[in-house]
């Protein structure tokens, strides 16, 4: 038996698994569930994890935490993080290194610290099961996460208590977990649709390898918006009914999204649904508010239509980057827990000439194939089963705060590419490298990975004197830039080593602090 957890830290519902001889074992929950819940909620002194915690979101929810993985990794100012702030009734502000921390009970909270305690209640279940300690994990991630959001679900498994061995692209554990890397060489594509994140990838797989092609990914496109389509219209509903502004108490609005979420899920079995919640709010003039009304699937589909179309545009786009055209997919793989959709299957059939598979649970499937992974790593297989493509371009800054790039996105790696620049101003003896990842023209709109100074440059007139950069990265993502004076010979380099990024200590006192939310989680496990 491996040693080693796989796990899926997802937006909605999280999931760990081990492999056992050659078969994965999904690990259940405290509760006897297979996935957990990612909510952590703070009550009368007490942390509750999981199902508990979303239970009693509905009269807690300033104090329920769910979708953190949204803001994994982010910085407090970036817009992206901003619209996700807008959606959630907790309070976020910005923490001491610009990321984005979570208020609860008068005290901030880092995202991997809330997301640390969904990954201790996972390694908790894991050991009661099994018996014996859990130390290492593989944790999978969305494919076009960023070199610091990867660190950060890193940091949280660290404050966890797990050494993460490796992150892993959740598409690729996908195809793992199919066992797409055995058998004859075939073109697929995987489309993830979860509760928060889309992910679309196409891979080259078979002959003992898994080859990542074309990634694309969106991270504000999941079940929580599709839910957000039935809530905004029920508000609507209330407000047309009674007067009544729900939306602007924070308890009522979860019930709401508790209702539209449930709805949602009965429209993928059923054409109809019935949306009853008693006892909503109160009128202005004192009478109870009781929300009843129907929703059919055609209705909902209309509601929706624009999310499912943004995920077929990706579609198209990843299958172009990788240079094919759909009638060359041999296979799609439906994976998460919104391609249950009715009508996210039917056009995602329409896109291709060979049947979607879904065979395999969509919840369980990513951590299924990071156990796999993990079974790879520790049993001496092969390392080059995996070929990953950087999933965002990589670049310098140039004049004007411009983004210039020099690996573009969804290049194989390990590469190495050497791009020529001049000078920009008369007399220039420095140039400033500045290097970043990220898909934006503007630099500032990217993610800053490091710089540094090439001096003793001679003076002369600007564009005269040549400096080759130099862009290398490794198979595990590792970044050296070599800045190289043409004329002169002299050279200055930078590696970019993942780090956590934060001050000196910092670490050490979220793991110190984890470890006292243990004691407040005590029994929070269990239902």
């Amino acid at each position: 038996m491996s040693g080693v957890l796989g796990i899926d830290l997802g937006t909605t519902n999280s999931c760990a698994s081990l492999m056992e001889g050659e078969a994965p074992l999904v690990l259940p929950m405290a509760d006897g569930k297979y996935t957990l819940p990612s909510v952590v909620a703070f009550k009368a002194g007490r942390v509750l994890v999981g199902e508990r915690a979303k239970r009693q979101s509905a009269t807690n929810a300033a104090s329920t935490i769910f979708a953190a993985k949204r803001l994994m990794g982010r910085s407090f100012s970036d817009p992206e993080t901003q619209r996700a702030i807008e959606n959630v009734p907790y309070r976020c502000i910005a923490g001491p290194t610009g990321d984005v921390n979570i208020v609860l009970d008068d005290k901030a909270f880092a995202v991997e610290e809330i997301s640390a305690l969904i990954l201790g209640t996972m390694k908790r279940a894991a050991e009661r099961h099994l018996q014996r300690e859990v130390r290492q994990a593989v944790i999978a991630c969305p494919a076009y996460f960023n070199d610091r959001q990867r660190q950060a679900t890193r940091d949280a498994g660290m404050i966890a208590g797990l050494e993460v061995i490796q992150i892993v692209n959740e598409p690729t554990a996908a195809a793992l977990a199919h066992g797409f890397h055995q058998g004859a060489s075939r073109r697929v594509v995987v489309y993830d649709l979860g509760g928060g994140t889309f992910d679309v990838s196409v891979l080259r797989v078979g002959g003992g390898a898994v080859e990542v092609l074309a990634t694309a990914g969106d991270a504000f496109l999941g079940g929580h918006d599709f839910d957000n389509r039935i809530f905004d219209w029920l508000v609507g509903r209330v407000a047309e009914t009674h007067g009544v502004n729900v939306a602007e108490d924070a308890d009522v609005s979860q019930r709401l999204r508790e209702a539209a979420e449930a709805a949602k899920i009965r429209l993928s079995e059923s054409e109809r649904t019935t949306i009853a919640v008693p006892f909503l709010t109160t009128a202005k003039g004192g009478e109870p508010v009781h929300l009843e009304c129907a929703l059919d699937r055609a209705l909902f589909e209309s509601l929706t239509g624009d999310l499912v179309e943004r995920s077929v545009t990706l579609f198209k786009e990843t299958i172009q980057a990788a240079g094919l055209t759909p009638e060359a997919i041999q296979e799609v793989l439906l994976v998460g827990g919104m391609t249950r959709m009715p009508a996210v299957r039917a056009r995602v059939a329409e896109l291709v000439a060979c049947p979607p598979s879904f065979n395999v649970h969509p919840d369980l499937v990513v951590a299924v194939g990071a156990s796999v992974q993990a079974a790879l790593l520790t049993n001496d297989a092969a390392s080059a089963v995996l070929v990953d493509v950087t999933p965002h371009n990589l670049g310098i800054m140039t004049v004007a705060g411009l983004a210039e790039t020099v690996i573009p996105k969804n290049t194989r790696i390990p590469t190495a590419v050497e791009r020529r620049f001049s000078t920009v101003s008369d007399g220039q003896q420095v140039v400033k490298i500045v290097v970043y990842q990220g898909d934006s023209r503007k630099l500032a709109q990217n993610q800053v990975l490091g710089e540094f100074y090439l001096q003793g440059i001679r003076p002369a007139p600007r564009g005269d004197v040549k400096i080759d950069v130099r862009f290398a990265i490794s198979a595990d993502g590792t970044v050296q830039v070599t800045a190289i004076d043409v004329e002169t010979k002299n050279a200055k380099e930078l590696r970019i080593v993942r780090g956590s990024g934060r001050p000196p200590g910092e670490l050490e006192r979220m793991i110190s602090q984890h470890q006292e939310l243990l004691l407040a989680t005590e029994g929070a496990d269990s239902t």
